[in-house]
């Protein structure tokens, strides 16, 4: 054997046995939500976010920006090739299923109805993501704020949540649940999300106001919540006005956001 042959072979033989770097952890999220979740949960691997991960209600939109981004298909997902999948809402249900067939992981974010639900979500994704680490600093977050709203000495103001579109939102939902932790009593009785009209404001006008997403100025820009009769009902009485950013997806944000009505001057 040639000299110069001999030496290519043993350093050949050399970067086999040297040491091998694992590649990163491939991460597809569905939606906006999933996207929060992966970029605080496991910003070091190798995302393909949601095409809203950089939108103005996205929560941690600055660190999305310049991620690659891909629309929640097959045809993206099998070019992308994931080893994890985390989704809230988005893709269809026959995408999850030929994922799971191909033996990807699939990674689903609870719809949350509480702060518990939540946490249990955290620790959920954040142990596939193999980050359970920070799954729990998310908590201690959570924590942390909740613990800075002092409960109400006596009787629980009372307050209705509204949105630029017209809905609020009684008990099993997660925006109850802000309200409750933040001291106040919820005004929307019945469970789940549903209409408040104009007529029912004008004829009992609540003694305060939560406002959400009312920060989305092209949004419902002609919603029921937005009606001159709204407007003059609510003047004087709102408690807070919550940005989309803490609203729109069940996540650790929930608790910033009952922090931020508590402390709302």
């Amino acid at each position: 054997m040639k000299p110069r042959a001999l030496v290519m072979m043993v350093a050949l033989a050399g970067l086999a046995a040297g040491p091998v770097t694992a590649a990163p952890l491939r991460v597809l999220s569905l939606d906006q939500c999933a996207d929060q979740y992966v970029l605080a949960l496991a910003p070091d691997a190798e995302l393909a976010l949601s095409p809203r991960a950089d939108d103005p209600d996205s929560r941690l939109r600055e660190a999305a920006r310049g991620r690659r981004q891909v629309r929640p298909t097959l045809e993206a997902a099998i070019a992308f090739q994931p080893d994890v999948v985390v989704r809230y809402w988005g893709g269809e249900p026959r995408l999850l299923a030929a994922l799971e067939r191909r033996g990807v992981q699939v990674l689903l974010i609870d719809d949350a109805t509480d702060m518990a639900g939540v946490q249990t979500t955290i620790r959920t994704v954040s142990a596939g993501l193999g980050h359970a680490d920070r799954g729990e600093a998310l908590i201690r977050h959570m924590d942390a704020q909740l613990a800075t709203v002092s409960p109400p000495s006596g009787s629980r103001p009372g307050a209705l949540y509204l949105t630029a579109g017209g809905f609020t939102a009684g008990r099993e939902t997660l925006v109850g649940a802000i309200l409750v932790a933040a001291g106040f009593a919820n005004l929307a009785v019945s469970p789940g999300f549903a209409p408040v009209s104009v007529e029912r404001i004008a004829l009992n006008r609540p003694a305060r106001f939560v406002l959400g997403f009312f920060d989305q100025i092209r949004a419902d820009w002609r919603g029921p919540g937005r009606h001159p009769v709204v407007r003059r009902a609510a003047a004087g009485r709102v408690a807070a006005r919550l940005p989309a950013t803490v609203l729109s997806c069940p996540a650790w944000f929930a608790a910033d956001a009952a922090a931020l009505l508590a402390h709302a001057p």
